[in-house]
């Protein structure tokens, strides 16, 4: 059921809030009070971590662990902080434990936590997307571009909306692998 709410969200782009730092922060701050030594880190990921890069309005936070079985350990912490456990995405992205958090009467959540092993494949892919964009204002602009055009074309579905960046998120990782000299395969995100 949560999977079709989600189709029905519309996909909704926002100018570039500088609010959203101050979110992720606090978010991090009651994160690590709520967890203390079972994450070895927090980052704030997606184009809302990227400053002048407009987005969809939600914050999306990376927690590092050392390894996947020490989500089961976090998910009543973070539930006594408001955040919901989704185990049905495991079958779509396994390396993820993936939480949400925000009003229950809207579907689209305001935060998307993704609790993975750090430095894994999805952990050094979206470090290196993200920190792409924040050195690479001209693809950033394009890319805000590319998701304005597609959010118009795709706004009731978010699934298509996704995949048609798809093409945009694997080059840039490769240029971004590329320019650090980083070998391994680029694996797609939904940034």
């Amino acid at each position: 059921m949560k999977k079709n709410r989600r189709k029905r969200a519309p996909v909704e782009i926002c100018e570039y809030d500088s609010t959203w730092t101050l979110k992720f922060e606090k978010q991090k701050r009651d994160i690590t009070n709520a967890l203390g030594n079972k994450v070895l880190a927090i980052e704030h990921i997606g184009s809302t971590a990227v400053p002048g890069l407009g987005a969809k309005p939600i914050i999306d936070i990376m927690v590092g662990l050392r390894q996947l079985n020490d989500a089961e350990d976090c998910i009543e912490p973070l539930k006594k902080i408001g955040y919901e456990y989704v185990p049905e995405l495991e079958t779509e992205t396994p390396e993820r434990r993936y939480f949400q958090k925000g009003p229950s009467n809207v579907p689209r959540k305001h935060y998307h936590l993704h609790m993975v092993e750090i430095h894994s494949e999805f952990w050094n892919t979206h470090i290196l997307f993200r920190d792409y964009l924040r050195t690479h204002p001209l693809s950033a602009q394009e890319y805000f571009r590319l998701k304005k055009d597609l959010a118009a074309k795709y706004r009731l579905n978010r699934e298509a909306y996704t995949e048609a960046k798809t093409k945009f998120i694997k080059s840039t990782i490769a240029k971004a692998r590329n320019e650090h000299n980083v070998s391994s395969e680029a694996e797609c995100c939904a940034c």
